[in-house]
Formats: C-alpha cells, structure tokens, sequence
C-alpha cells in the first residue's frame, strides 16, 4: 500500500452494530481520511450516518463501489465478505475482514495489533480480524507469553450483543415484559434456527452458536484455533467453555493458564502493567476488578482477579474484560489500518 498524508476508506456493513462502530472509531482515533465511503446491503442503502459533522450517505454495495479505495474495513458477514473481499482486492484495496470467512486461511493474517502486527508483512491483499472473545484473551496473555504459555483454560461470559442488534433488543424485550407481567417469554435464545428456545433474562446459556460434531461450539474452537495461529503456538492446549449472559455489551472471561516455569501474581500483575492497552485493576479488598460495564465504550482491555493457582505454582488465574464490539470488533479492525499505514 502506497503511503500518502490521507486514505480513502470504505466500510462494508456500515448500518450494522459493529459497522456503526467503526464509522465512530475511526472519527474517535483520528484516522487520516481524504474520504468515507459507506456500503451496505441495498435493503439499507440511502440510509445516513454521521461522520465529522456530516451525514454521510449509505450506498448499496457492489463490486465497483471499492474502485479507487485504499482500505476496507468490512462487518457484513461471512457470506458477503467472501464475495466482496477479492473484488476489493482486485480494485487495489487492503481489505480488513471482521467475519470468520478468512480467519483460518494460512495465506491470511490474523491480527491483534499488540501481539503479532509483524505479520501485516506478508499480507496478499486480505486481513482477518479474530473472533471478539479470542481479541482481549490475547492481549492478556501475549504480556505472559515469556513464562512458557502451556495450557490455557478458559471460560467465557458472553454478552448478547455478540449474536447482533436483534439479541440486544430481544434481551430488554424480555426485562420489559417481566417487569409488565412477572414472567418472561423466551424469545431468540440460544439461536433461533433451533427448537429450543430459552430466556436469556436472569439466565445463563452455555451456548455460544452452533455445537459441533465433538461437542464443542463453534465459537470454543474458534478461541481453540485462532490462539494457536496468533500466538504461532500451534501444539498450545487450550480447553474453552463458551457462555452467553445476561449482558448488553462487554465480553468477560474468566482465565488459567499454566506456564512452563512458576509464575507469581505480582510478576503478572508487572508484567500486565507494562502491556500495550491492557489495564490492570486488581484491588478485591476494595472491591476493585474488571466487569463489562467498566470495559464498555473504550478500546482497552482490562484484567485483575489475578491469583496463584492454589493446587500448581505453575498455573495463574485471571479475569479478562473488554467490549466485544470496540476492542473485540471494531476498535482492533481500525488498530489494524493504523498498522497497515505505518508500514505503508
């Protein structure tokens, strides 16, 4: 990619959540723009969205509508990318994908910009922005990652916002009518291509998308095969555990790691303190430690909780935080564009 004092950038799924979210990012981190250019699906198109102080038209996407741009942030899908992203490519834009299309391609990096940006070298065209649950978990533990990363165990707490816009009104729909008549009707809860369908108000669903052939969810292999391939470990031992909660915005996880040599919680919390982007609050005598609503609106990571593992003083426990449509989304897929115009 050509360096130059300002980019033109097109966003694909701009009227989506994380689309939203990335017209808002880049205004937030001052992207250097010459021009935006919103796309979507014609059934929004003609839609507006503000962008410094204007209201930016919405276009229906086509594969013209990426000629002459230099980078593509895309939110619209698997099925979309894999249609649109080599068109973009073909027209001279970097694409910077956030759907599972290109995430396990060994042709495409998968990035976290504190982590691995050196992989951003060899990109042909396509970069893959990984999987919200699997963005802040890397940013914990790359800090560690000098101990020897040996078996990582996780469990998730997911929020909803993380099935779309439609779980974010389906979870207040169910408030609402509990609060109206004392009992709450199931609505999307867990997929809605499924039979069964649970409350997801005052509940807690240990389905995060479709169970696979092995009993895992897609979204467990997911944070399985995306850690190896960023962390280039790919004989890490990872056991996940993926849940959805009660939760508007904000993925929390709840982690333990065991390392090749002893590691103690004030070595951790150093090291964690030093990170890039990583905010370590770790006072539970006061009452002080991440939850989603502290990790909500910003593009930071935040971890505490951190203790000994009481049976291994090899293995560490820690809680993990962020807001899965900024930092897991949005905010790491504009990191990514700020990289590609470094290295430009």
């Amino acid at each position: 990619m050509e360096r130059k004092a300002s980019y033109r950038i097109a966003v694909l799924g701009a009227t989506g959540a994380v689309g939203r979210r990335m017209v808002e990012t880049l205004e937030r981190r001052n992207f250097p723009i010459e021009s935006l250019k919103l796309l979507a699906s014609e059934r929004s198109a003609g839609q507006t969205i503000a962008f410094r102080g204007e209201q930016l038209p919405v276009e229906r996407a086509t594969a013209d509508s990426f000629e002459g741009i230099d980078i593509a942030l895309f939110s619209a899908g698997a099925t979309t990318s894999q249609i649109f992203a080599p068109e973009a490519v073909k027209r001279g834009a970097v694409v910077v994908d956030n759907s599972s299309a290109y995430r396990m391609d060994p042709n495409v990096p998968l990035v976290v910009p504190e982590v691995n940006p050196h992989t951003l070298d060899d990109h042909q065209g396509i970069i893959a922005n990984p999987n919200c649950s699997t963005i802040q978990l890397m940013v914990a533990l790359h800090a560690l990652r000098e101990f020897g990363l040996e078996h990582v165990t996780i469990s998730t707490y997911q929020a909803v916002s993380g099935m779309g816009q439609k779980a974010v009104d389906a979870l207040r729909e169910e408030v609402a009518a509990w609060q109206a008549t004392g009992t709450i009707a199931s609505t999307i809860f867990p997929l809605a291509s499924q039979d069964a369908h649970y409350p997801q108000a005052f509940n807690v669903l240990p389905q995060c998308d479709i169970f696979l052939d092995n009993g895992y969810t897609k979204e467990e292999m997911k944070l399985v095969n995306e850690s190896r391939k960023i962390l280039e470990l790919p004989d890490l031992k990872v056991s996940p555990t993926a849940v959805r909660v009660p939760v508007l915005y904000g993925h929390a996880e709840s982690v333990a790691v065991r390392f090749a040599t002893p590691v103690t919680p004030d070595i951790a919390r150093a090291r964690f303190a030093q990170a890039e982007n990583l905010v370590v609050v770790d006072e539970p005598s006061a009452a002080k430690y991440p939850h989603p609503q502290m990790a909500e609106g910003t593009g930071d990571t935040f971890v505490g909780r951190i203790r000994q593992d009481l049976a291994d003083p090899h293995t560490l426990l820690f809680f993990v935080v962020a807001d899965n449509l900024l930092k897991g989304a949005a905010w790491n897929a504009v990191q990514i564009a700020e990289e590609l115009v470094k290295r430009a």
